[in-house]
C-alpha cells in the first residue's frame, strides 16, 4: 500500500450489499459499469427506495468527507465495476487544494445532509434533473474517471516495477564532456504504450503517489550513476539531477527519506542535483527554505528547472539556497527566431553569472543554439543535439563512444 491509499478496482455481483446505512464509511466508488439500488431502512423494517445509480457516478461520497455513518444502503442490482476513491486519498487531495475550496467543500456537505433530512430523504418533490444525470454530466466534463483510473493503474506500475528511468546527458559546453544527468521518469503501459509524464505526474501529485515515485527515481537513479560510472570509469565525477515536487516536500520525513537512500546507495551527495520548480517555493517559501537549506549544507545542489516561465521573482533567488538555473527549452528553441527570447536567454544567463550560479539550458536541438549558448557563457546543456534521454543500457554505450566535437569552434 502506498501512503495514498487509492485501492485497485472493486467488483460487485447482483444482489450484493456494496454499502449499509449506519455503517462508518471508509471509501466512495465511482460506477464504471452496472447498476445500482439506493434504500433507506426506517425503524420498523419499512423500506424506502431513494434512487438508483448507473455508470459515471458516485455513491458514499458524503461519508468520506465528513466521518459520519452511511445514510442509506446501496445493492448491486447489476453486476458492478467500480473505483474506489479511499478516505485518504480523498483527505490528501482535499489537503492539496485552495483553502476556500475545503471549507465550501464542507458546508455544502453539511447543508446537504440537513437538506436530506428535513425532506426525509427526497420526500419532498423538485424540479431539478435526476441526480445521477447531474453526476453523469459533471464526470464527463472534468474527467474525472479517467483521472482516477490513470491513478489507479499507475500505482499498480509503482507496486509491479513498471516504472522506468531514462537518463537524458548534461553535457559541459566548455569541454564537450558529459556532466551529469537529469532522471526522466517513463511509463510504459502494458495496454496504451508510452504514457506521457504530462499525464500522469500531475495525476500522481494530486493524489500523493508522487511521493512514493519520487523516492523509488531518487534511488533507482543513484544506483544507477554508480553502475554507469563503474562500467566507464568515471568514478565519483559524474552528478545525478533528480526532480521533486511540493508534495515531495510537504511529505512526512522527506529529508530523511534522501539522506537513506544516499546513504543505502553510497552515492556522496555533491553528486546530486534537486531539481524543483518556482511553483514550489512560492506555496510554502519557509518551510522549502529550511528543507533547502538543509540539502545544501548535507551537500547537494539545487537546481530550478524551467526558470522564466513562473513567476522568476529575483528575490528567491536571493533568499533561497539556489545553486542552478535551468533556462526553459521554449526559450532556447525560439532564440533564433525572436529578438526578445534571445534576450531574455542572455539576460538569464548573465544574472546566473553575477550571483554565482551555473547556468543549464534545456531543449537544445541543433548546432547553431549550441554554438550561441556557448558562446554567451552558458556552463551546461541538454537536449536532443546532444543525446536524447536513454535506458542506462543505451547511456553506457554512449558515453563510450561519445563525442566532444560537437561544439568545437
Amino acid at each position: 500500500m502506498t501512503e495514498s491509499s487509492i485501492q485497485s478496482k472493486r467488483d460487485f455481483k447482483t444482489g450484493e450489499i456494496i454499502m449499509r446505512q449506519g455503517a462508518r464509511g471508509d471509501c466512495a466508488y465511482i460506477i464504471e459499469e452496472g447498476v445500482v439500488e439506493i434504500f433507506i431502512e426506517r425503524e420498523g423494517g419499512q423500506i424506502q427506495t431513494v434512487g438508483t445509480r448507473g455508470p459515471g457516478t458516485i455513491i458514499g461520497e458524503m461519508a468520506i468527507v465528513d466521518d459520519a455513518p452511511r445514510t442509506a444502503t446501496v445493492r448491486a442490482i447489476k453486476d458492478c465495476k467500480m473505483l474506489e476513491i479511499t478516505r485518504d486519498d480523498f483527505s490528501n487531495r482535499l489537503k492539496s487544494s485552495d483553502p476556500v475550496i475545503q471549507m465550501i467543500s464542507q458546508v455544502i456537505l453539511t447543508r446537504y445532509r440537513d437538506t436530506l433530512t428535513r425532506a426525509e430523504i427526497l420526500g419532498e418533490g423538485s424540479t431539478y434533473p435526476p441526480p445521477e444525470m447531474m453526476e453523469r454530466d459533471f464526470a464527463a466534463q472534468t474527467d474525472v474517471v479517467e483521472s482516477i483510473k490513470m491513478a489507479n493503474e499507475f500505482q499498480s506500475a509503482l507496486e509491479n516495477n513498471d516504472l522506468q528511468l531514462y537518463y537524458q546527458p548534461i553535457v559541459n559546453m566548455k569541454t564537450g564532456q558529459v556532466a551529469g544527468f537529469e532522471a526522466l521518469m517513463r511509463w510504459i503501459h502494458a495496454e496504451k504504450g508510452f504514457i506521457s509524464p504530462a499525464l500522469f505526474i500531475p495525476i500522481a501529485e494530486k493524489n500523493g503517489l508522487i511521493v512514493e515515485a519520487s523516492r523509488w527515481a531518487l534511488g533507482e537513479s543513484c544506483r544507477a550513476l554508480k553502475r554507469i560510472e563503474n562500467r566507464i570509469g568515471r568514478e565519483n565525477s559524474l552528478y545525478m539531477s533528480v526532480n521533486f515536487s511540493s508534495t515531495d516536500f510537504a511529505s512526512e520525513n522527506f529529508l530523511d527519506h534522501v539522506y537513506r537512500i544516499l546513504s543505502e546507495s553510497d552515492v556522496p551527495a555533491k553528486q546530486i542535483k534537486l531539481e524543483i520548480t518556482e511553483r514550489l517555493l512560492i506555496q510554502q517559501p519557509d518551510h522549502a527554505k529550511e528543507v533547502l537549506e538543509m540539502c545544501r549544507q548535507a551537500g547537494m545542489s539545487i537546481a530550478i528547472d524551467d526558470f522564466g516561465t513562473g513567476y522568476s521573482s529575483l528575490s528567491y533567488l536571493y533568499y533561497f539556497p539556489i545553486e542552478t538555473l535551468k533556462i526553459d527549452q521554449s526559450f532556447v528553441r525560439a532564440m533564433t527566431k525572436d529578438a526578445k527570447s534571445m534576450e531574455l536567454v542572455k539576460s538569464i544567463i548573465g544574472l546566473g553569472k553575477n550571483m554565482n550560479m551555473t547556468i543549464i539550458a534545456e531543449g537544445v536541438e541543433d548546432e547553431t543554439e549550441g554554438k550561441i549558448l556557448r558562446d554567451l557563457g552558458c556552463d551546461a546543456a541538454q537536449g536532443y543535439y546532444f543525446a536524447k534521454p536513454l535506458p542506462e543500457k543505451e547511456v553506457i554505450e554512449l558515453l563510450r563512444n561519445w563525442n566532444t566535437s560537437k561544439l568545437s569552434a
